[in-house]
């Protein structure tokens, strides 16, 4: 029942997904499913809620329904009943998906959750926000939001509230100093942080030799 659902879910996900801007598709989800399951065998979870929450965690992202914060968590809460997924479950993905956000940690008076389950697909997530990748999902979402790349007389934000951050239009470089070269101290996980150490070494060479080519 587990790989059928599984493999249902990647369907359901694949169709909800088909327009996605390029950052938030189902390659990126794709990539979150595969590192959680990487880290999640070096971790005591349960192996399903992983899976489900990984494939599930961006299938109705905030930020492409006008900062509504339940919609991601209420549909796939919706999808996973209608497969008859166990409700304890069910909610464990759904709270998974409601918390896992960077923007929630700018957030001091959020109601926290946590899991070890959590913890696995929110270092996932934030895997694929860094490194080579991470860079190239940066800079498409900035060119989806029309928003310059750099501009030397904006200030990157470094004490940015929940709500500043949801309503930045910052040029694309400023969001490494306000969020991308945050996150390797963030990673929950042992796994985790092996594999982001190569990621943020690759942000630091990427930033020295844009300004390195902006300043020629």
């Amino acid at each position: 029942m587990n790989d059928t659902l599984v493999e249902t879910t990647k369907n359901f996900v694949k169709e909800q997904l088909k327009y996605a801007e390029g950052g938030h598709d189902w390659f990126h989800t794709e990539r979150v499913f595969k590192t959680a399951k990487k880290i999640s065998e070096k971790e005591e979870v349960d192996p399903l809620v992983v899976q489900l929450a990984a494939l599930l965690h961006d299938i109705a992202d905030p930020k492409f329904h006008n900062g509504d914060e339940e919609i991601g968590p209420k549909t796939a809460q919706e999808f996973l009943t209608s497969q008859d997924l166990d409700p304890i479950r069910t909610n464990h993905v759904a709270n998974i998906i409601r918390h896992m956000s960077f923007k929630n940690s700018l957030d001091k008076d959020q109601p926290k959750f946590n899991s070890l389950e959590l913890q696995v697909v929110q270092d996932a997530d934030r895997l694929d926000a860094i490194g080579a990748i991470g860079i190239a999902r940066t800079f498409n979402y900035g060119g989806f939001k029309n928003r310059p790349m750099y501009d030397p007389r904006i200030e990157p934000n470094l004490n940015m509230t929940k709500e500043e951050y949801k309503k930045s239009n910052a040029p694309t470089i400023n969001h490494f100093y306000e969020k991308l070269l945050l996150l390797k101290d963030q990673i929950n996980t042992d796994t985790g942080r092996e594999l982001a150490a190569e990621r943020h070494q690759f942000m630091l060479d990427y930033l020295k030799q844009f300004y390195k080519e902006w300043n020629t």
